[in-house]
């Protein structure tokens, strides 16, 4: 039955208004509008027909999001899981009764604010006053007036919400209290179970804020502490959550007061707990700058300790302690300092934040540097193209390995400005290149970051306008993993990128999803073997099944295929016979400099007999 049909129904043990009655009024504007509207609203009925007609009655007050339960056994789990603002619970007659229900909601100590509306036909005032007695919040009766329903639950969410501010928000700061705290951490919790994702929470602690009270009247120190709470909410931005796949950057870090000088940061979707450094290193810089205190520039020492889920725990309670634990032995320490909970993961820590230092002075002093690995033409050996991979060789002679810094820029978004630096660079080369004859298409490897970054589009347009680089000339590698995680999005700016005239190659193919069948989604020109595959494709009859799939499928669907770190004539063997389009390797050489490349393309062309190429 529809909600419609619902509405006129006329069973009168459920409703006592049609829905075309005039007295029914379309209720509420302003703030009882907006908290209808985002309020969710569960209900528990085991008749289709009332719960139908409930929500149709809701509807016209403005309600918008429902949760509803035919089956009363599946009500206690349904709220744990779903969290509703109120719920509307019948008096069911059979499974678990209504009173049941209520009384295993308030003995958890999660719900014991959850406003329930107990709706009964009972007129008996004993069991009334018995759903009352068990923490109902008000009584409905039936049959259901519909006026009479919309003001009960407007009253009881603007109830809710007074109480929640009292409850769950610090009048001082405005933030979120202790229980909030908690329940943000569990669902918290719960997300990154089931998202199979990870979390960070940091304790952040102030030790010498007691010389603030101890030199000034209170009311200086309720100021201090506004500020607090404000420089510590203004550090943080969205692109904390330190993950890679940019879809995430949009989530929120949360801010709690927990005491009174302690604050807590959630951060619930993050890469690696390793990340969780980036912020506490931004709340320790923004707190270096003076408060005011009465007129008279005041400095307190954050000490902030960390830990992660699931790392260092899989429940609230314990997370929370770690961190708090690990904020003390920060204080011990002297203060003004991120200590994270395990000893091994503060090493990493350290490393990991003196190589953001190193690689921030590394592009501002311009010390990264490109080399060009060569794309070979299987059929006739003639160099056709040239992968741009970034290198970083510091002053102290040691070469950095990009599998180290690579994943440090990407968390810190530093490679937003390496890419740009990178793409401009690469396409000046070959542009380069082509003035003194070497005709190769080159080919630039982009990250998700930037991928999903609103002006990378236009910017790679710029860069082939500022160059001078012919669109056709120019190859984007991404990961497939890019693609099929936002695989709307993705093709979107897959999309304009070709219709850019820019070519798009999917690298490493086989070492993510590995299924052959996004090959027929993907809007791109090549995609390029792994060399995992490539390794033992001489010897191993799977990983020849393998490549010959690939290159069979993806020849079908119009791309050309390029097989990575061939490093021995056998695979090249291979390849040739399946006609494999290209390949890269130390077969042919290593990633080279701009001078040697040019040498090397040169001698290679030399020996391409001229009807071949």
């Amino acid at each position: 039955m529809s909600p419609e049909q619902a509405a006129n129904a006329t069973n009168d043990s459920a409703v006592g208004h049609r829905m075309d009655d005039p007295s029914v009024p379309v209720f509420c504007s302003g703030d009882d509008f907006g908290q209808l509207q985002h309020a969710t609203i569960m209900l528990v009925d085991d008749e289709p027909v009332v719960l139908e007609v409930v929500q149709t009655f809701l509807k016209l007050t403005g309600c918008r999001k429902f949760i509803k339960v035919e089956s009363s056994v599946e009500a206690v789990d349904k709220v744990r899981k779903c969290r509703p603002d109120v719920l509307l619970l019948g008096v069911t007659r059979s499974g678990v009764s209504g009173f049941d229900i209520l009384e295993t909601l308030r003995a958890d100590s999660a719900f014991t604010r959850l406003p329930v509306i107990i709706v009964t036909s009972s007129a008996d005032t004993t069991t009334n006053l018995q759903a009352l007695d068990l923490g109902a919040t008000d009584l409905l009766f039936r049959p259901v007036d519909p006026i009479e329903l919309a003001l009960r639950v407007r009253n009881t969410l603007a109830a809710k919400a007074s109480q929640d501010q009292l409850a769950y928000l610090d009048r001082l700061t405005g933030l979120p209290k202790r229980q909030s705290f908690h329940d943000g951490v569990e669902r918290a919790i719960a997300q990154a179970q089931r998202g199979q994702t990870k979390l960070a929470l940091l304790h952040v602690t102030f030790d010498d804020f007691s010389r603030v009270t101890e030199t000034f009247d209170p009311q200086v120190g309720a100021v201090v502490l506004r500020q607090l709470a404000k420089r510590l909410t203004a550090s943080l931005r969205a692109s904390d959550l330190v993950s890679r796949d940019a879809s995430e950057y949009q989530a929120r870090a949360d801010v709690f007061r927990l005491g009174r000088t302690e604050f807590s940061v959630l951060l619930p979707v993050i890469e690696t707990v390793i990340g969780a450094a980036v912020v506490g290193e931004r709340i320790l810089a923004a707190m270096s700058e003076p408060l005011n205190a009465g007129g008279t520039e005041v400095r307190l020492k954050p000490s902030i300790g960390v830990s992660g889920f699931p790392d260092d725990a899989d429940d609230a309670t314990t997370l929370m302690h770690r961190a708090a634990g690990a904020s003390n032995l920060a204080i011990a320490q002297g203060g003004g300092r991120l200590q994270f909970f395990s000893s091994a993961m503060n090493r990493a820590a350290r490393q990991w934040l003196r190589m953001e230092a190193d690689l921030r002075h590394a592009v501002d002093s311009d010390d990264l540097r490109l080399l060009y690995q060569p794309k070979i033409d299987v059929s006739n050996g003639a160099v056709i193209g040239a992968e741009a991979l970034m290198r970083w060789p510091r002053r102290d002679g040691i070469f950095v390995s990009p599998s180290d810094f690579i994943s440090v820029a990407e968390e810190t978004r530093l490679i937003l400005p390496i890419g740009e630096w990178a793409l401009r660079e690469a396409c000046r080369q070959a542009v380069q290149w082509r003035d003194q004859g070497v005709d190769v298409n080159i080919a630039v490897n982009i990250s998700a970051p930037q991928f999903f970054d609103a002006k990378f589009v236009p910017l790679v347009q710029s860069i082939l306008e500022e160059t001078g680089l012919a669109p056709g000339m120019l190859t984007l590698e991404i990961t497939e993993g890019i693609v099929i995680d936002r695989m709307r999005q993705a093709m979107t700016v897959l999309g304009n990128l070709r219709a850019g005239g820019v070519d798009i190659s999917i690298d490493d193919f086989g070492t993510g999803y590995s299924s052959l069948s996004y090959l027929k989604r993907f809007q791109v020109d090549e995609v390029k073997i792994d060399k995992t595959l490539i390794a033992e494709v001489a010897t191993s009859h799977k990983d020849r099944a393998l490549v010959y799939a690939v290159t069979y499928l993806a020849h079908q669907f119009g791309f050309r295929v390029c097989a990575e770190g061939v490093e021995d004539a056998s695979q090249l063997k291979y390849l040739r016979k399946i006609k494999c389009d290209q390949y890269q390797g130390y077969l042919f050489n290593r990633p080279l400099d701009p001078q040697t490349f040019v040498a090397r393309y040169r001698e290679r062309q030399g020996e391409v007999p001229p009807g071949a190429r």
